[in-house]
């Protein structure tokens, strides 16, 4: 019996290969836990019930209303503009309500208000060139011209992405790296073992002949 102990007892590299495999089965699963609970479902819930259309473009317009942005100028250097606030108001072919146009849920939540946050720069001539650059392209390259848009009807009815945030791409890698990461350190605990069981074996099967 004692025997039969020792020769199942791992060696300092078997040891290590089965600790590794155990780290990374850890990882893999507190990975999955952590996106699964602070990116993935609150990624989920803004695609719940929302779909692709095709807007039209109904009125593009500048507000009186100017917002802040920060700037960043160096690693210690950081301060405040402001831009004007551009609206893009479009018709969906799922509803003949004016929506308005945001550029990704990103904006959205940061400005809900406007339809684009130029990058912030410290000169607020430069940003309001930015917006209107943008408010000249709603209007003349894109027009009447029909393009794919995004919403949701159950967080925000009354407004519509150009782009989601979270496609379909992004959410495949936050689930497969985890997952990879879970399935190789089952695969090296799997095949530490089945290596320690066969050298296990013939090593009985080697004294069995030599008895």
């Amino acid at each position: 019996m004692a025997r039969g102990r020792a020769a199942y007892e791992y060696t300092e590299a078997e040891d290590k290969s089965m600790r590794l495999g155990f780290l990374l089965i850890a990882a893999g699963l507190l990975s999955l836990l952590g996106l699964g609970c602070c990116w993935l479902r609150p990624a989920l819930q803004e695609r719940g019930g929302g779909g692709s259309a095709n807007c039209t473009v109904l009125a593009v317009r500048q507000l009186g209303e100017r917002f802040p942005c920060t700037f960043s100028c160096g690693a210690a250097c950081r301060g405040t503009a402001r831009y004007p606030c551009l609206q893009v108001l479009v018709r969906t072919s799922r509803s003949s309500a004016p929506a308005l146009l945001h550029e990704d849920e990103r904006q959205l939540r940061t400005n809900p208000k406007c339809s684009y946050i130029p990058p912030c720069a410290r000169d607020d001539q430069e940003n309001s060139e930015n917006v209107t650059y943008k408010q000249k392209y709603w209007k003349e390259k894109v027009g009447s011209q029909p393009f794919t848009c995004y919403f949701n009807q159950h967080l925000r009815p009354d407004d519509v992405m150009l782009r989601r945030t979270h496609d379909e791409t992004v959410l495949l890698h936050c689930f497969l790296w985890p997952l990879v990461t879970f399935l190789l350190g089952v695969l090296i605990v799997v095949l530490t073992i089945c290596a320690k069981s066969l050298a296990v074996r013939a090593e009985a099967i080697k004294k069995k002949k030599h008895l």
